[in-house]
């Protein structure tokens, strides 16, 4: 899949289905700068299974303010319209590859203290 673009209208649409990985950015910043093409390699390499999208927080301050961004770049993992991870500034690709791994294995606790593992991308 290619990287998308979402604004302030279209932000819901872009993150309410399957995993999604938002990269909170803006034009000016230097990290966000340095991260822009692990975000494409990773798209090139993961895109069947995590659709990457860039909102630009000078131009979507309300999504920006929404989600508390206070630092650029940050990156946040949704699945199906939730937020389920975040993690701020220059992130190397094996790193965002954790992020996407972690963010998809839920843990919970059922009755009789037993815990059940679930994998969202499995």
């Amino acid at each position: 899949m290619a990287i998308k673009h979402a604004t302030t209208q279209t932000f819901e649409q872009e993150v309410k289905e399957g995993v999604v990985l938002v990269d909170f950015w803006a034009a000016w910043c230097g990290p966000c700068r340095m991260i822009a093409p692990v975000l494409e390699e990773l798209d090139q390499e993961m895109g069947d299974q995590v659709q990457i999208v860039k909102l630009d927080v000078d131009e979507n301050p309300e999504v920006a303010g929404a989600f508390q961004i206070q630092s650029i770049p940050t990156l946040m993992m949704f699945k199906d319209g939730q937020p389920v991870s975040k993690t701020m500034g220059f992130q190397p690709k094996e790193a965002l590859e954790r992020v996407y791994r972690d963010s998809t294995i839920i843990t919970y606790s059922r009755p009789g203290n037993r815990s059940a593992v679930f994998c969202w991308a499995c």
